[in-house]
């Protein structure tokens, strides 16, 4: 890579500026009369020694500007504005010789009424210019160009700081050495100007009536002098290095302050302090009105940011706010930004003491943090206590099994409360979810859709114990509707509804309708994008998740790593009407673990809670599902067959997919393929969204089948459904071909889970030897043309 050779010098001397100083040198531009007036660090000292080396070089008599010294042919004259009155009357006297050559480098600030004099008797104005990116990019390796454009705004005084300072080094950061060269220019700022670039750091450089009630001499004057420093632009925002340096460099006392000066003028003229207040958080100020900035600050982090309110209320606490005023406040607060536990604290102070005049909105935030944790119960006896959420109450009373309660609560909810987007969107969601239990799944979630969508314009901002979106989605993923959930959720992301609190949630549920379908590589970097929740129900369906990835993909190993956490997950969280997916994947699990006992009680609840709402169709049809592969992977077909029978009970073209399905299991079990029957209930449940489903339907009916045709033409299937392209054109069997024999898929179910040959023979007591050659009599009896052509199939086959 080619290394700069340039300098700052260099590029402020441009060609035209070169050719000024050639003509002022051999006395083509004589006498020559000219300015140079710029702010600090743009090279005026650069130009007037450049000057001076073309003046010597062709022997043109030259000197600097001394009181009483005998003028040459041409006199420079550097920082002119700091002259003193004496010094400029005799630049005066030089200036009033016509004859004389006479080149004046000064400031834009200060400018005494006789230097303006001077500068405006003089014939021409040299003009300095910051330097491009293009230009910045001859001092410094390219990759740093832009941000040393970005740190000091092409000011080539800064630009020869920064560049020199970053020297060697490959980071784009700025270097403490760099900070510490402009130490001397802020010594030098008096205080008022000092004052202007910290309110600059804080975005009040521009705002003319607050630094009059800051500063001590007109503001005009004190913004001119901290645009000469260089380090403020002329739209008065402050260059980046230059807030850098003010940090590092100005006592924090002095920083705070001018902040604490500018947010209480701000706050007496009704303007926003957020800015000004951010910086004096853990600072440790007190008093009223640093209070009363710190409660403005927080009103207006609220909508965007409640972690940063929370902040700013406690410090207007700890100055001096009484506690009992924003109690409940604090309490949302810490919710919104996913703090249940000090959430429910504040609340819970709130709700105890009988003099607080907030108990109802401390009663709702306590029953919103308890929904998140699972506490579906103890949430709905909070809302209905509360009285100003009937839709909240009714929802938990849904969830937990008494929709006859649920109705009454909608039912007496006040008529002459605000009929708000919030009100009208929970209030549809809590009828939409009545629907789903006791009338028209369809019309259920058509009514969580237009909730969900009426919500969407003031969603950001509301603590919530469930969403709309959410909701529906859970009611869509039930009916098979994988689309219409994705899309409710996608939409509730992008409108933020809910916050930092729900969106854990609508990922997680974005994540579980693309593992529904089968879509792994997209549900695993869903939940992914999910993070690490905390909230136990979020944590449930995360963990759920976890489980279900790893028993579609046959990831034996990694069940049994997550299956702890999944018992945790479930302890944590009682079962309730909208966590059954995730209960259902876990009883599979357990199933294929061997652990099914520790779902038992679980299990057992479930069933009383669909038994309570007379079990609705909608809600029952994923349970049984679940209760299907439970009982196929445990082997136990009495089982299998009395949750085909279930399935097969109740409306619904979904469901009667999965009854038809399930009947097809129950004979696939017994041994009973027949082809064209698997393959239309296969293709069956792939048309409802259950693409993998389908293909382990086709896979499993291969394994059992004793017909090579037939096994043949479902393993096809299977791969077909699985989207992973035709299957490749199998050979004729070998002798003793046909299904694979018990020890074949003994074999290959540890084999797909990872093990060795070596690993494999020990759990079976076989050698290795053994083991490769049972590997080698399964790849040409699927005709696979190398091995990992053979694991595919023989994870189709095997469906675990």
């Amino acid at each position: 890579m080619k290394q700069p050779t340039a300098t700052p010098t260099d590029l402020v001397l441009d060609e035209p500026t070169r050719r000024l100083a050639a003509a002022v040198a051999t006395g083509r531009l004589a006498p020559a009369r000219l300015a140079v007036v710029a702010p600090g660090g743009y090279g005026k000292s650069a130009f007037l020694a450049h000057l001076e080396r073309e003046c010597v070089r062709v022997g043109t008599p030259v000197a600097r500007f001394r009181q009483g010294a005998e003028p040459a042919a041409v006199v420079l004259v550097d920082d002119a504005h700091d002259l003193g009155e004496r010094e400029l009357a005799g630049l005066a006297e030089l200036a009033a010789d016509e004859r004389t050559g006479l080149v004046i480098a000064a400031r834009t600030w200060p400018r005494s009424a006789a230097l303006n004099a001077m500068l405006g008797g003089l014939r021409g104005q040299v003009v300095l210019r910051p330097l491009d990116a293009g230009q910045i990019a001859e001092l410094v390796p390219a990759r740093l160009a832009e941000f040393v454009h970005a740190q000091t705004g092409g000011v080539p005084g800064l630009v020869r700081i920064l560049a020199g300072a970053l020297t060697g080094r490959t980071e784009r950061e700025v270097p403490a050495a760099a900070l510490a060269e402009l130490r001397h220019e802020l010594d030098r700022a008096d205080t008022d100007t000092l004052r202007v670039l910290l309110a600059a750091d804080v975005g009040a450089g521009r705002d003319v009536d607050l630094l009059a009630g800051l500063l001590e001499t007109p503001p005009e004057r004190a913004v001119e002098a901290a645009r000469a420093t260089g380090l403020l632009t002329q739209d008065g925002t402050l260059l980046p290095i230059g807030s850098r340096a003010l940090r590092a460099l100005v006592p924090a006392s002095r920083r705070h302050a001018v902040c604490r000066r500018l947010a209480e003028l701000r706050l007496r003229r009704g303007g926003r302090v957020l800015p000004l207040v951010r910086p004096l958080l853990d600072v440790g100020l007190g008093g009223p009105e640093v209070a009363a900035t710190f409660r403005a600050g927080a009103e207006e982090a609220a909508a965007g940011d409640p972690a940063l309110a929370a902040r700013l209320l406690d410090a207007a606490v700890a100055a001096g706010l009484p506690a009992a005023e924003v109690g409940a406040w604090r309490a949302e607060l810490a919710a919104r930004a996913g703090d249940l536990d000090t959430a429910l604290r504040l609340a819970d102070e709130v709700i105890a003491a009988p003099e607080a005049p907030e108990r109802s909105a401390g009663a709702r935030v306590a029953g919103v943090a308890l929904a998140h944790r699972g506490q579906l119960a103890r949430s709905a006896e909070l809302f209905r206590w509360a009285g100003s959420a009937p839709a909240f109450a009714a929802i938990g009373l849904l969830g937990t099994g008494r929709p006859a309660e649920a109705g009454a609560v909608l039912d007496a909810a006040p008529g002459d409360a605000p009929p708000t987007l919030l009100s009208g969107a929970m209030s549809a969601a809590a009828r939409g979810l009545l629907d789903s239990v006791t009338g028209s799944p369809t019309l259920a979630l058509s009514t969580l859709a237009s909730s969900a969508e009426m919500l969407e314009p003031v969603g950001r901002g509301v603590l919530l114990p469930d969403s709309p979106a959410a909701l529906g989605a859970v009611v869509a993923i039930h009916d098979g509707q994988l689309a219409i959930a994705e899309s409710l959720v996608e939409r509730a992301l992008a409108a933020g509804v809910g916050g930092a609190l729900l969106a854990a949630r609508h990922r997680l549920l974005l994540a579980w309708a693309a593992m529904v379908r089968g879509d792994l590589e997209t549900a695993t970097a869903r939940l992914r994008a999910a993070g690490q929740p905390t909230a136990p129900r979020d944590w449930l369906f995360a963990v759920g998740l976890r489980v279900g990835l790893a028993r579609r993909a046959s990831d034996v190993g990694g069940l049994r790593r997550i299956w702890g956490q999944a018992c945790e997950a479930v302890i944590r969280h009682p079962v309730d009407l909208f966590t059954l997916l995730p209960f259902g994947e876990l009883a599979v699990a357990a199933a294929r673990l061997g652990d099914h006992d520790r779902l038992v009680p679980h299990l057992r609840r479930v069933r009383e809670l669909l038994t309570a709402l007379d079990e609705p169709p909608l809600w029952t049809t994923p349970v049984w599902w679940s209760a299907l592969h439970s009982a196929i992977v445990a082997e136990r077909p009495e089982e299998a067959a009395e949750a085909a029978e279930a399935l097969g009970v109740g409306g619904g073209s979904y469901r009667a997919t999965l009854a038809a399905a399930a009947r097809c299991w129950v004979r696939v079990m017994g041994g009973k393929v027949e082809r064209d029957e698997v393959e239309a209930a296969a293709r069956g449940l792939h048309d409802a969204g259950l693409c993998w489903d389908g293909a382990r339907l086709a896979g499993q009916a291969a394994i059992r089948t004793r017909d090579r045709a037939a096994m043949v033409a479902l393993l096809d299937t299977a791969r077909g459904l699985q989207g992973e392209g035709a299957a490749p054109r199998v050979e004729p069997a070998a002798p003793g071909g046909g299904r694979l024999s018990e020890r074949e898929l003994q074999v290959a179910e540890l084999v797909v889970a990872g093990m060795t040959y070596k690993q494999v023979g020990d759990r079976l007591f076989i050698s290795a030897k053994t083991v490769e050659h049972h590997m080698a009599r399964m790849r040409q009896r699927l005709g696979a043309r190398n091995r990992a052509e053979l694991l595919a199939q023989l994870r189709a086959l095997l469906g675990k």
